[in-house]
């Protein structure tokens, strides 16, 4: 075995022992051997069998060696280079989510345009395939038609797909229509502490959904006889609660209030969407909707969801961190307004075309041109809110321009239980942020990043503000297993490579 490769299985199990949180003592113990020959190995200076990769593997839970299949994926980044050009902003991947699960609704053929292309799209898929729907890309790859069977097979779900995503809590809404009983897989997605279910199930209770939690399972069971006799007030003004609302809403022999909805841009997607399926939708864009119901739904439809607000933030904190003059096209202006006037109010310069409109007819868009700017501090600290607020998956990119900032932010991100936690990971590329609490994190600026190699954070949004810092640090950093970036992102490393990043795509031995 070369020195080379013994070199990259060391940093390979010296990585995977950190990310377990053990010492080398520690693994010499459970491998029976001792510290000096674990660090031996980890610096590359000691032979070692693939007997012993394996025993190594099996103890820290990590496959080192992937065989017969690729292994994890990793990004090599060459940081301190500047941005320049333009880039578009690709369709909302909460959007196509919420659209994919809305097909169910549909006993005609559905077609989506330009669906995000990233591992949430797939996972969901895999799952509609595995129940007996036929999916396909279409025209070179680019749109998704989907045909559903005359009846669903819950028994076959592909239970590993669905609880790698949360989204699959939103067949809920369409399945209570579709069958008398059902079992779903319990949602995952992104570590981001605990969330309960509870605010889905007091909206779909009114349409007679009762679910028992056992096993890993959602045990589902559907009272016919129970409607919606009076508006239905959500406890939480939660996108996917809306959206589960929405669905069961668009298939109920009457009409449905829904107060306390979420206005934002996904759940404006899927409204745009029942409408195309001829389902009446008043009060688009506000918390109030009232929902003309139809009960058999059978048409051959074709839509296009809007761009991705949030992956349009993820691109203005790029050229903002790296000091950049970018034009980022396709804007969703309407969702990104109140964090373009905190930006301002920080002194960003920056331009913006006329507006125009999505595919869709319906979502305004613009082309905005950031250029490198002197940055202070907030006044007020950086939270968000429902829409028309600042968006809650925005506010991580706000801990990396803050990190630019001349002064200190408060970033305030109350939703989740311990995101601002993984906000903390920019301190390893240089960055000085203080945990106050699990929601409250002090961000000091200026900071003089610097390059690391770390694992990705297992939350999106923080996963993508790493990268975005290891693009600003000189020098080349490595961000390990990057496949919650890819859950949310299509090809974003090469994207950024198109508008002058050096990030290389590579995977374990």
């Amino acid at each position: 075995m070369s020195d080379d490769y013994l070199v990259r299985i060391g940093k390979l199990i010296r990585d995977a022992r950190q990310h377990r949180g053990w010492t080398q003592t520690q693994l010499a113990e459970a491998l029976g051997t001792s510290q000096s020959a674990v660090n031996r190995i980890e610096r590359g200076n000691q032979n070692i069998s693939l007997e012993m990769i394996a025993r190594i593997g099996e103890a820290l839970d990590s496959e080192i060696v992937s065989l017969g299949y690729a292994g994890p994926m990793h990004l090599r980044v060459v940081g301190g280079r500047r941005l320049s050009g333009a880039i578009d902003v690709k369709t909302s991947k909460n959007a196509c989510v919420a659209l994919l699960c809305a097909s169910l609704l549909n006993k005609g053929r559905t077609v989506l345009r330009r669906v995000a292309r990233i591992e949430e799209v797939y996972r969901l898929l895999e799952v509609l395939n595995s129940i007996g729907v036929r999916t396909r890309w279409i025209n070179d790859g680019v749109d998704l038609e989907l045909v559903p069977p005359a009846e669903l097979e819950m028994e076959a779900i592909d239970a590993e797909a669905a609880v790698r995503t949360r989204s699959i809590i939103m067949f809920l809404g369409p399945l209570l229509h579709r069958m008398d009983q059902f079992k779903l897989p319990y949602a995952g997605g992104c570590d981001l502490g605990t969330r309960t279910i509870e605010p889905h199930m007091i909206a779909l209770r009114r349409f007679g959904l009762d679910i028992a939690a056992t096993e890993g399972q959602y045990h589902a069971r559907v009272d016919r006889s129970v409607r919606p006799d009076r508006p239905i007030v959500l406890t939480e003004r939660g996108d996917t609660v809306t959206e589960n609302a929405l669905l069961a809403a668009a298939r109920h022999d009457g009409v449905t209030v829904i107060r306390n909805a979420s206005s934002n841009y996904m759940v404006q997607d899927l409204c745009f969407f029942l409408e195309a399926l001829g389902v009446e939708v008043e009060g688009i864009g506000t918390t109030t909707l009232t929902v003309h119901g139809v009960p058999n739904i059978d048409v051959d439809v074709d839509y296009s969801p809007s761009e991705d607000p949030v992956e349009a933030m993820s691109l203005l904190a790029a050229a903002v961190v790296t000091e950049s003059e970018l034009t980022v096209r396709r804007v969703p202006i309407e969702f990104l307004e109140i964090e373009l006037a905190v930006l301002e109010e920080m002194g960003l310069d920056h331009d913006r075309s006329p507006e125009y409109s999505a595919d869709n007819g319906r979502t305004r868009l613009v082309d905005l041109t950031v250029r490198p700017s002197k940055l202070e501090a907030p006044i007020d600290k950086i939270h968000p809110m429902p829409f028309p607020g600042l968006n809650i998956d925005n506010v991580p990119f706000f801990a990396a321009i803050a990190a630019v900032a001349s002064g200190q932010t408060l970033i305030h991100d109350w939703v989740y239980d311990n995101r601002a936690i993984y906000l903390t990971d920019l301190n390893r590329l240089g960055g000085r942020l203080q945990l106050l609490d699990p929601h409250r994190v002090l961000v000091e600026g200026p900071t003089r990043w610097r390059a690391a190699e770390m694992m990705c954070p297992p939350a999106l949004r923080p996963a993508v503000v790493v990268l975005l810092a290891m693009m600003a640090a000189e020098g080349t950093s490595v961000l390990r297993n990057v496949y919650v970036i890819n859950r949310g992102y299509e090809d974003l490393a090469e994207r950024l490579n198109s508008v002058g990043a050096q990030i290389e795509i590579f995977r374990d031995i």
